[in-house]
């Protein structure tokens, strides 16, 4: 639109008077801001003669830069120049209905211009629900005069929001007047009102106009008489920027007024209705980029990556962004320079580059801490100990500035009513917080004190940590250590995460992953040896110190090496707790035992199927039953992120070459491909596969992204993600493909299946390459081999893969076994390289994911022992027996672990020992029926004893060694003198005999007790071979038989839920004791005869009473411990201390108990699972054990 002929004449008639007078330069910023004048005009401007200049180019706008011109010059106090424009001011109808760009009718934006209200900025980009809670709120100004008050932090886009609030103003038909405050003394103050009163009177005839009033009092009614008689028609005031109450008051004129503040306390001070709108201190990210884009005159999609960290590191700072973008605007290929200069905290180097009223983003933020009082402006400093993003209870800082709490939630109120501080309100007491920039810029300005600060929070704490639970102590246990390293208090810190005290309090309340980041983040000024050796013990044992009931960190610690300064701080503590009665035990042997793993963690409920390193190590996914994906540090375990991925089991994840990206394939048949940073579903295929999708992969290499899958329909499928369909197909196995991995260039694709082989495939033409049959190594084994997965290493020679609970490292030149190794409990799921090849990540059922060191997997694993054993304790030494990985049987010293002998490697798997005192000798049973008895120490064959038709499965010799008695899956018993080669064959039993037992353990007593799976107990005369009783026991099978001490009753447990107690003179069931709800699995009679413990399949253990077979009590009932069962697994052997005031039992774990209570006093966690028996010595001080894993235990009490 040209400018008008009437404006254009006023112009050219006062030309030379302006020229004189004004001073383009501040004018000029006004009507930028205005969007009337671009930047590029201002500078052409600026290289002239500037008055002279600027008019020549009004003379060529339109009547907007007329408009805009008459305002500034109100603005910078030219009324009298002003009034000689003004009646030339041009016109436009109310009744305009052609839109401007920013959506006012040309009448509105004149309305709008005439009072001083800004422009929309050249780049804006709208916040609609902050807009309509303004709107809304000005509303209700109609029925009534009142205050709206618009507060939040400094930048975060108050002004903007005002000004885009009435852009479509219906609601004010007497006009919209906008004053710009800021922080004004009273001389000031008077000029600016002065200013809006000659504006109001210039639309008044020349009759009204008055002298200007000279003092504060006589401005106030003027602006009164003027609101309220000379406009009487609703009306809206707009102050922007007010920080001063006093200066509120001279506007607590009964009229409608809107102000932006960063103080919302402000209208305290004056009358009428009151409303408030907080402006939140960012923009969301996609806003942000949005303004980025408009900036550069860039596509959203187009932007670089620093453009997205640039919004995130200022937490979406409107100010902020604006000011980059316009930055950016004039330099494009400086994104680098100004998000270094933000992480920098260079607040100076990011200046002014629009009409924002101050030069830099820091003197923007001083502006706001300067108004305090001076002793909070000190009090205020102080938050520069606080970390980012942290919120943090009132009396943390009533701590840091030695106040009372209450005294410090009126400061705290302060400084969140000037937009200084942020409350979070939802929790009870209220967490406050401050922005990132309000504390980098804190921090910058504050750096001398901050060593200062961080000692003074620390003093209070140095006797030691809280421990109460509540949020003040939540923050001190999480931050104390970043405290301490802020105030460079080495020797301290030291002494803090080096203690085991503080070890058990942080991991009980924060769980292990926080501990852990402290050991990595505070690596560089600690002890490098024991900084390991702690971060170790955390790393190893974080899946314990995640279960509740929370474990003993001090018993966890006595399983660490003998030098290490966790294992000594132990042991003196569990030293000096035995003393006043407390349980625990020291691991004799564990020297002799060498942990592979290097990280454990726990990260699902149920079994984990997948996972998987991001390229760069620094994150692992894991996915598995709970449906979620979860991704975590690969250095500490914490949790990063976590996606509710499908609607059923969750059965892979994979990252992309550039970590970008995360696959998903489920049990749902769908397979998904997710952002990683933002957990946004980008793509789903959903199509192809007939039955559930095993396994995902992507391509290594960025060149060609691709996308491999497979699944149970025997099928592999390769996708291309710009495709809705795969681009190929591959077949060959005959069995379900359970995974599938690309060769580190992409030529090859290996498969693994429950055919049990390995095939690799060509990409390129999708044929089959070679097999490898994996099955081959389990030949001992009938049981089917299914091969879970397989994955290359780096040079792409080797292929490792996973079978059953074992991982196996193939030479593909060689086309052979390597190197195995063994840790997991249950079956291994996935198996994976980190990206340099010096770490594998496996995952299993047993729901733990282990990091191995690759380089120790790659030796030959260490020799594992079979858990049926058998032990002998002499005064000072332990010797046991037993078999190990490679069918051989091995005579250990129990303390140090070494072996005193070992046989040849067996032709038939050993299945059973026992140990002879005199002569010194071994017995083993075998699957072939046979049984030898070997020499100790020289492994001499002295006998070989064959008889038996199947499996022998338990051999135990008499009290003098003459006798040898074994039993068998033939369902018989046999009774040797072995030395002879002689035996008697007890025959009755219709199913195997799994165990017996002699009735006492006198020479002159030859009954024997056996048992069977056909529920049947038998009674036999070992000398004469008669069957003395035949006792139908139980409707199930037995499954374990005790006989009580002085030999008046024995016991027997059944797969019916039933125990049953026998009387050893009549035959006859005394009591059926009732009440487990799974198989119960074993049983023990207390010393004195006087109670009976049972264990079950599900964990729990219960005390009876002999004499009336009343339930005494019931242990494990107080919660599961972190397995599906509340032991850990079954309950599969059990025994009395001496004085029967303890009990220890074995399940997924040892435990042992007060009788007497029933509580649990300590527990053992192994390396594996599945605790078959426990030797107890007869003074119940040493306790010897195998697990899943082979690996032997022998435990010593402390005392």
């Amino acid at each position: 639109m040209a400018l008008e002929e009437g404006a254009r004449s006023c112009l050219m008639r006062f030309r030379h008077r302006l020229e004189e007078d004004i001073k383009p330069q501040y004018l000029m910023d006004h009507m930028i801001s205005d969007d009337v004048m671009s930047g590029d005009e201002e500078g052409r401007i600026m290289s002239q003669d500037q008055a002279a200049a600027l008019l020549e180019l009004l003379l060529r706008k339109d009547n907007r830069a007329y408009i805009s011109f008459y305002n500034a010059l109100v603005k910078e106090l030219y009324y009298d120049l002003a009034n000689m424009l003004h009646d030339d001011l041009p016109q436009i109808s109310p009744n305009a209905l052609k839109s401007s760009s920013d959506g006012c009718t040309p009448y509105v934006q004149t309305v709008l211009s005439e009072g001083g209200v800004p422009q929309r900025p050249v780049v804006f980009v709208s916040r609609l629900e902050l807009l309509n809670q303004v709107r809304e709120k000005l509303y209700r100004l109609k029925s009534e005069p009142g205050w709206v008050t618009v507060f939040g932090m400094a930048g975060s886009g108050k002004s903007v929001l005002a000004a885009e609030a009435v852009r479509h103003q219906g609601c004010f038909p007497g006009g919209v007047h906008w004053l710009s405050i800021g922080q004004l003394d009273k001389p000031d103050l008077l000029v600016k009102i002065q200013s809006l009163c000659f504006r109001l009177e210039q639309n008044l005839d020349s009759q009204s106009l008055h002298r200007p009033p000279n003092s504060l009092d006589e401005v106030k009614e003027r602006l009164r008489f003027l609101m309220l008689r000379r406009y009487p028609r609703l009306s809206l005031l707009i102050l922007d920027d007010i920080w001063d109450s006093t200066v509120l008051k001279a506007f607590d004129i009964h009229c409608r007024i809107l102000l932006t503040t960063r103080n919302r306390s402000l209208t305290d001070s004056v009358s009428g209705a009151k409303y408030e709108v907080e402006v939140e201190s960012g923009l969301d990210e996609n806003k942000g980029m949005e303004i980025l884009a408009l900036y550069t005159k860039t596509e959203l999609t187009g932007l670089p990556e620093e453009a997205r960290s640039i919004v995130r590191e200022c937490k979406g700072s409107p100010l902020v962004v604006s000011l980059i973008g316009a930055l950016l605007k004039e330099k494009p290929d400086r994104w680098r320079y100004y998000l270094r200069q933000l992480q920098q905290k260079q607040f100076k180097r990011i200046r002014k580059s629009s009409s924002y009223d101050y030069d830099a983003l820091d003197q923007a933020m001083a502006a706001s801490i300067e108004v305090l009082p001076d002793e909070h402006r000190e009090l205020y400093k102080d938050l520069t100990v606080l970390e980012k993003d942290i919120k943090i209870p009132a009396k943390v800082l009533s701590v840091l500035w030695d106040l009372e709490p209450e005294e410090v939630e009126d400061i705290l109120e302060e400084f969140v009513n000037k937009s200084l501080l942020f409350v979070d309100g939802h929790n009870k007491p209220c967490l406050y917080y401050l922005h990132d920039l309000q504390l980098d810029f804190l921090v910058e300005q504050n750096r001398t004190q901050l060593e200062v600060s961080s000692k003074s929070s620390w003093q209070h704490y140095r006797d030691g940590p809280p421990i109460s639970g509540d949020e003040e102590c939540l923050y001190w246990i999480r931050f104390l250590t970043f405290h301490m390293a802020k105030a460079n208090l080495s020797q301290e810190l030291y002494s803090l995460l080096f203690s085991l005290d503080w070890v058990s309090i942080k991991a009980q309340i924060m769980g292990p992953a926080h501990l852990i980041n402290d050991y990595v983040e505070y690596g560089p000024i600690l002890d490098k040896e024991v900084r390991s050796q702690f971060q170790e013990f955390l790393s190893l044992n974080g899946h314990h110190l995640e279960q509740r009931p929370f474990p003993d960190v001090v018993q966890l610690a006595l399983s660490q090496p003998l030098a290490s300064e966790v294992y000594r701080q132990a042991l003196m503590q569990a030293q000096d707790r035995a003393r006043t009665g407390k349980l625990y035990f020291d691991w004799l042997n564990k020297s002799s035992v060498e942990s592979l793993s290097r990280l454990v963690i726990h990260p699902h409920q149920g079994s984990i199927y997948s996972a998987c390193f991001s390229h760069d190590g620094a994150k692992i996914a894991t996915c598995g039953a709970s449906k979620t994906l979860k991704v975590f540090k690969s250095t500490t375990g914490e949790k990063l992120t976590e996606i509710q991925a499908h609607d059923d089991e969750v059965l892979c994840c994979a990252f992309s070459p550039d970590d970008r990206l995360l696959a998903t394939c489920s049990s749902d048949r769908k397979v998904k491909v997710w952002n990683v940073e933002r957990a946004m579903l980008l793509r789903v295929f959903a199509e192809e596969h007939e039955e559930q999708v095993n396994h995902c992969q992507f391509t290594n290499t960025r060149r060609r992204l691709l996308l491999a899958t497979c699944s149970n329909d025997k099928f592999m499928n390769v996708w291309n993600l710009n495709r809705p369909s795969s681009q190929n197909t591959m077949f060959g196995h005959f069995e379900p493909v359970n995974h599938c991995c690309f060769s580190p260039d992409d030529t090859y694709l290996s498969t693994s299946s429950n055919d049990g082989t390995v095939k690799l495939f060509q990409v390129s033409s999708a044929n089959e390459w070679k097999t490898i049959n994996v099955s081959g190594v389990f030949a001992e084994s009938d049981e089917a081999v299914l091969v879970k997965c397989s994955t290359w290493t780096a040079d792409g020679k080797r292929i490792i893969c996973a079978a059953r609970n074992a991982v196996l490292l193939w030479d593909l030149e060689a086309n052979k076994k390597m190197a195995d190794c063994s840790g997991h409990l249950s079956w291994v799921q996935r198996v994976q390289f980190s990206p340099d090849g010096s770490q594998l990540l496996s995952c299993s059922d047993d729901q733990t994911v282990r990091l191995w060191e690759t380089n120790k997997v790659h030796t030959t694993s260490a020799v594992c022992l079979k858990r049926d054993s058998d032990v002998l304790f002499g005064d000072e030494e332990i010797t046991v027996s037993a078999a190990d990985n490679c069918n051989r049987l091995q005579v250990r010293d129990g303390r140090t672990g070494s072996v005193l002998f070992q046989s040849e490697e067996m032709s038939s798997r050993i299945r059973c020992t026992c140990l002879c005192r005199q002569p010194s000798a071994v017995a083993l049973g075998q699957e072939d029926g046979t049984t030898q008895v070997l020499e100790v120490p020289s492994g001499r064959l002295l006998a070989t004893l064959l008889g038996h038709t199947k499996t022998v499965l338990h051999c135990q010799f008499s009290q003098n060694g003459q006798t040898l008695i074994t039993s068998s899956e033939d369902t018989t018993i046999r009774v040797w003198r072995w030395q002879f080669g002689e035996g008697k064959v007890l025959q009755g039993h219709k199913e195997q005999v799994r165990c017996f037992s002699l009735l006492s353990d006198s020479a002159a007593d030859t009954r024997l007790l056996s048992w069977s799976f056909d529920g049947t107990v038998k009674v036999w005369d070992t000398e004469s071979g008669e069957k003395l009783q035949d006792i139908e026991a139980h409707r199930g099978a037995i499954l374990s038989c005790h006989v009580s001490p002085e030999g008046c009753f024995f016991a027997t447990t059944s797969a019916d839920k039933t125990a049953k107690l026998w009387h050893c003179e009549s035959w006859q069931c005394v009591h059926t004791l009732r009440g487990h709800q799974d198989c119960v699995r074993s049983c023990r009679f207390s010393w004195d005869g006087r109670r009976l413990a049972t264990g079950d399949d599900n964990g729990e253990i219960r005390l009876w009473s002999v004499k009336d077979g009343s339930l005494l009590k019931i242990c494990s009932r107080d919660g599961k411990d972190g397995m599906d069962s509340l032991h850990g697994g079954w309950v599969t052997d059990l025994h009395f201390s001496p004085d029967n005031s303890l009990l220890v039992s074995t399940g997924g774990y040892i435990k042992w108990w007060d009788v007497e209570r029933g509580e649990a006093l300590q527990t053992f966690h192994p390396t594996g699972s599945a605790l078959k028996r426990i030797h107890v010595s007869a003074d119940f001080s040493t306790f010897v054990t195998i697990d899943s894993s082979g690996i032997l235990y022998v435990l010593q009490r402390v005392v």
